[in-house]
């Protein structure tokens, strides 16, 4: 777990059997705090699931190709510097769609707006097709993402339905994210949103390297 100073004592992030919970209902006094894998990738494909909860108003994503820097004198602590993949229970919208949380960019780059705000009309087409299930609904409802990154093109689906096909090239291998070695190669992570109230569980949770070329998908 990557977080702040102030964070290292709260307990989010839980292993409940054949799942991964976070949750921080009631408790929004918090940063970001991230459940992040030691390994580094640059060419992979991940799969996992995720269950979400319609009274969950907060924000989560699958941070990859970052990497946590804990000289950045912003905050004490840390920061994690990448690409993240949006996954936002309020809204399907923004799910799947690529934010990056790189210092000195801290925007939407697929697709590309000058900030964190997004309304209906600034999203692709594909994004308004995009559509989420709830437990609240049916406790057997999961959501299924994937990630899919090859050089410099970025691909994610959910629910089977392809909402990014993205050239990041001339932004994820700039000078920026190269001097904070990131956007090419680097962890993976899922986050927890600061001062949000969220429940988000994951589950089966696979990634592989990709070492030829990759479908027309």
């Amino acid at each position: 777990m990557e977080c702040q100073l102030q964070d290292r004592s709260k307990n989010f992030w839980q292993g409940k059997g054949e799942y991964i919970e976070c949750n921080s209902l009631g408790q929004p006094g918090h940063d970001y705090i991230w459940l992040m894998r030691d390994n580094e990738y640059d060419d992979f494909q991940l799969r996992l699931e995720f269950q979400i909860f319609k009274e969950s108003k907060g924000n989560s994503g699958l941070q990859f190709r970052s990497r946590f820097d804990t000289s950045d004198a912003n905050s004490e602590g840390g920061w994690l510097n990448g690409p993240q993949v949006d996954i936002h229970p309020p809204s399907p919208l923004r799910t799947g769609l690529i934010y990056d949380e790189t210092r000195g960019v801290q925007r939407w780059i697929y697709p590309s707006l000058p900030d964190w705000e997004m309304v209906p009309d600034s999203a692709p087409e594909e994004a308004h097709h995009t559509l989420l299930n709830y437990a609240d609904e049916n406790p057997d409802n999961w959501n299924s993402l994937e990630l899919i990154c090859h050089g410099m093109e970025i691909r994610t689906f959910v629910n089977g339905h392809r909402v990014t096909r993205f050239d990041a090239s001339g932004i994820l291998d700039d000078k920026n994210h190269t001097d904070h070695n990131v956007g090419t190669k680097g962890h993976i992570a899922l986050q927890l949103h600061s001062g949000d109230e969220s429940l988000i569980r994951f589950r089966n949770i696979y990634i592989r390297k990709i070492n030829h070329g990759l479908s027309n998908r």
